[in-house]
């Protein structure tokens, strides 16, 4: 069996992701004691002994629906969305003079993974959802991370990224030099990363377990993963979201 909480496990959440698992395995009463930090999550999330892990709505919809168990969305109480819900901030250095997505019609945008939600088809649906007659296709820089594509943004190798609010805070948190860089315009709500399972789960024991876990999980934790609950959101409302270019 195997479990992993890979899309939020950075310097400041990995202890308490490790509590947060903890929790909910003895709520199981079954699991791996580790959570699996070693494997490429891809692979994991198809694996048949998959307990619980973390996804993204771009791989779920475009891939994983219909091989993969939904459990769950955690609600990050992000600011202008509904519970479950997110969106990106499209971020950009504090000293760049443009102040329009417009001006940036020529840039190089950094982006985690072309299977990436909030690094990837957020942007692309809000220039497509409000006219802009233009699309970062062909001209992305692929930097395997949220924090390494903010990153990309403060040094210069790029002048652009769109990082999901979560993982903007976070990269906050953990980065003084994020103090450089602000958000150009935030993109509309879209549903979280969901927390999945096998195809042959539990879903409703996997749904009590990790509920109680997080009612359980001490207030620094929460605090420290961002968490506030676990929100059902029906598959639907991933699947409505339309797919980026590739």
């Amino acid at each position: 069996m195997i479990a992993s909480l890979p899309m939020y496990d950075g310097p400041t959440t990995r202890s308490a992701n490790d509590r947060f698992w903890r929790l909910t395995r003895n709520r199981l009463g079954f699991g791996p004691d580790n959570l699996n930090r070693t494997d490429d999550p891809h692979d994991t999330w198809v694996r048949p002994d998959l307990v619980m892990s973390q996804t993204c709505g771009l791989p779920f919809r475009s891939g994983l629906h219909g091989r993969v168990s939904l459990i769950g969305t955690p609600d990050y109480g992000v600011t202008g969305c509904p519970p479950g819900y997110y969106n990106s901030c499209v971020i950009v250095r504090r000293d760049d003079p443009r102040r329009s997505l417009s001006d940036f019609k020529n840039a190089r945008l950094a982006r985690n993974d072309v299977r990436s939600q909030s690094g990837w088809a957020s942007i692309e649906g809000h220039l497509a959802e409000n006219d802009f007659g233009f699309s970062f296709l062909g001209k992305t820089l692929d930097t395997g991370s949220h924090a390494a594509s903010a990153r990309a943004v403060l040094d210069g190798t790029v002048d652009i990224a769109a990082i999901d609010a979560v993982s903007w805070a976070l990269f906050q948190r953990e980065t003084p030099a994020a103090q450089d860089l602000r958000v150009l315009v935030s993109t509309r709500p879209t549903p979280g990363l969901p927390i999945i399972s096998s195809a042959t789960a539990d879903k409703d024991q996997l749904f009590q377990a990790i509920s109680s876990a997080l009612e359980a999980l001490p207030e620094k934790d929460k605090a420290s993963l961002l968490i506030k609950g676990l929100i059902a959101i029906p598959p639907e409302a991933y699947l409505s979201e339309p797919l980026p270019p590739a």
